[in-house]
């Protein structure tokens, strides 16, 4: 009879064990294919759940991108109150995914820590909407808004990602003052950040924003991750290449522009551009040629597609990370930078979407010093030409955005363990 106790105590030990590694082997997957009811909220619980200190993964190119966690009961309530798609999955489950992973175009990569994310925008209302800023709320992720004080008083210094907000680097106003220049708006805009340049010692806004630029550049040389759209792109370029030089005509500084400001670029300074040509007329709303949004006019919206490139998610895990996707081909979408002209995208730069066949890049991404940065073309990706004055976009009817879920890529992105290229 002792034998037989001893028997069975040993039997029901090993199904205990074996039952609590299983328990312990169980996994909750957001899966990020087709399946997934609200795909930008995803990307919040994921953000959520690292912050938490909760164990997560990014499974590249695994449906489409997806997430897998430790389960607890807090994120699975979570999931649900959002109404983000979510699978409970046994061990032995979970050991068929990494299976599938290792053998394939895939790879698991940790999700760490929660990034400080910081959006460089004005502390008024401006009469446009940011794309990120809707993304971010939308997706319940928390951010610090920052503006010109912030950066020169060094906050950058607390961030890990910056996003730059629909912004003219070049301190022209975005090129509005042939149209706007009358407008309340406009004109308040004007006043304030006049004031600003000469509160901080600046002898015009212009000269301010080339100060702010350089600041942030060092912030990604020092390890920050920088990401930007529309106007954010070129103008920030253009910015650094002029350093020392007058490229802005009276209404902007009181002065006509250096004669020779073209041949006086220095196009080492830039991130991402180089040989572009400035536009200084403060009537033409343009600031250079890097900007194809004239030639981009002339393709109709129901035709207007762009095409991300696939990479190796074990060779190329950050570019892979960086255009996680349910679809390979994502809708246009307009702005006052609406692409990149591509002969003119220096060759350091990866290229990770673009209008195939007519040289117009959409989506581009770059290493500096110990940070990154990315640089993403168009002000809306669910509002094809936002224009002044237009209602922001409401992301509820657009929760499995394509191009939104670029966005939310990059807010992610910088939580990501950094892992060593397999040799």
């Amino acid at each position: 009879m002792q034998i037989l106790n001893r028997l069975l105590l040993a039997i029901l030990t090993v199904i205990s064990l074996d039952v609590a590694s299983a328990i312990a082997a169980a996994k909750l997957l957001i899966p990020m294919d087709l399946t997934q009811r609200d795909h930008l909220k995803a990307y919040g619980v994921a953000f959520w759940t690292v912050k938490q200190g909760g164990k997560a993964e990014w499974l590249l190119n695994y449906r489409s991108g997806s997430f897998m966690m430790d389960p607890f009961p807090q994120l699975e309530q979570l999931c649900r109150l959002q109404g983000v798609t979510y699978e409970m999955l046994d061990g032995a489950d979970v050991s068929t995914v990494y299976a599938e992973i290792e053998q394939a175009n895939m790879e698991v990569v940790p999700l760490e820590k929660a990034p400080k994310i910081g959006v460089y925008a004005p502390k008024g209302t401006d009469p446009w909407d940011d794309a990120v800023l809707l993304a971010l709320t939308y997706a319940d992720i928390p951010y610090e808004q920052i503006y010109d004080e912030e950066v020169l008083a060094g906050k950058l210094s607390d961030l890990d990602w910056l996003h730059l907000h629909h912004e003219d680097f070049t301190g022209q106003m975005g090129k509005f003052f042939g149209s706007y220049q009358s407008s309340s708006w406009y004109q308040t805009r004007w006043a304030e950040e006049q004031t600003r340049a000469q509160q901080h010692g600046f002898s015009s806004v212009s000269e301010m924003k080339k100060s702010i630029a350089r600041d942030i550049k060092r912030f990604v040389i020092e390890g920050g991750f920088l990401f930007a759209m529309c106007s954010g792109t070129d103008s920030y370029d253009i910015s650094l290449s002029a350093e020392g030089i007058d490229i802005v005509d009276v209404p902007f500084d009181g002065t006509p522009p250096d004669p020779n400001n073209q041949s006086k670029l220095n196009y080492s300074k830039s991130l991402a551009f180089q040989d572009f040509k400035i536009v200084t007329s403060p009537k033409v709303y343009e600031f250079s040629d890097i900007d194809m949004t004239t030639q981009a006019a002339k393709r109709a919206e129901g035709g207007d597609y762009f095409t991300l490139f696939e990479f190796s998610a074990k060779y190329d895990p950050v570019p892979t990370m960086l255009t996680q996707n349910q679809t390979s081909v994502v809708k246009g979408f307009m702005g006052q930078t609406t692409s990149f002209r591509k002969e003119l995208i220096k060759q350091s730069v990866v290229v990770m979407g673009e209008y195939e066949g007519v040289g117009e890049v959409k989506y581009l991404h770059g290493n500096l010093g110990e940070g990154t940065f990315t640089f993403y073309a168009g002000h809306d990706p669910e509002d094809y030409r936002h224009m002044v004055g237009d209602p922001p976009t409401n992301l509820e009817l657009h929760k499995n955005s394509p191009g939104y879920r670029l966005i939310l890529n990059n807010v992610l992105f910088p939580a990501a363990k950094k892992k060593k290229l397999k040799t």
